[in-house]
């Protein structure tokens, strides 16, 4: 039973989280009634709500994977395919794929800067042990720095689990194609990816590494 204080704490964090899914809020309202858009949108609060409440206690790094990401995309998914089960799956899959595509297009912007791609893929070892190590849930193989490469494989992955948690494990495979469409048409770098846990592998590989 949450107190009161954690109460008002999962209420504010629901109703911010909400507001950032302006991506998902959009696509969803093109494809339903506005009626049934406020009817899922309200089942959606709950459900976030109820996942925030019963995991309170899971450590800082987990919960910027799981309250940021994990959590409001199965919760959404699962309030719309209450209603809509025959497009539920199809809108999640095209909002996610638009938004990672546009940061890739974004990012490849970057890149054109002389000295960029070098500069991005130096701060890949750093970022990975912090936002991909055990303090946020994932277990790792990473090896050794090689110049102009990086290279880690995901053995054990938070969004596998918690998508599995909530019953809806089939949404793990596009956060897994986020990657693709961010990194996969960079310039200057070369992004390869052999297999993920979401689609059934035994790991999820991730290299990149400069062209020449």
């Amino acid at each position: 039973m949450l107190s009161d204080k954690e109460k008002k704490i999962v209420k504010k964090k629901t109703l911010k989280t909400m507001k950032s899914k302006s991506f998902l809020k959009q696509k969803i309202k093109e494809r339903i009634s506005d009626s049934d858009f406020e009817e899922v949108w309200k089942d959606a609060h709950k459900r976030l709500a109820k996942m925030y409440g019963e995991h309170m206690d899971l450590p800082k790094g987990v919960k910027t994977h799981t309250d940021g990401f994990i959590f409001p995309a199965a919760a959404i998914y699962l309030a719309l395919q209450e209603r809509h089960p025959d497009i539920a799956y199809d809108v999640i899959k095209t909002a996610m794929a638009e938004k990672a595509q546009e940061s890739g297009r974004q990012m490849a912007k970057m890149m054109k800067i002389p000295g960029f791609a070098r500069f991005f893929l130096g701060l890949w070892d750093p970022v990975s042990h912090k936002m991909f190590g055990e303090k946020s849930g994932f277990k790792n193989v990473f090896y050794p720095k090689k110049k102009g490469s990086f290279k880690m494989d995901i053995i054990e992955c938070p969004y596998h689990k918690y998508f599995m948690e909530q019953g809806c494990p089939e949404l793990n495979i596009l956060f897994c194609d986020n990657d693709v469409y961010t990194y996969g048409n960079l310039p200057h770098l070369k992004f390869t990816r052999t297999q993920t846990l979401g689609a059934g592998g035994k790991l999820c590989d991730f290299h990149m590494e400069l062209m020449k």
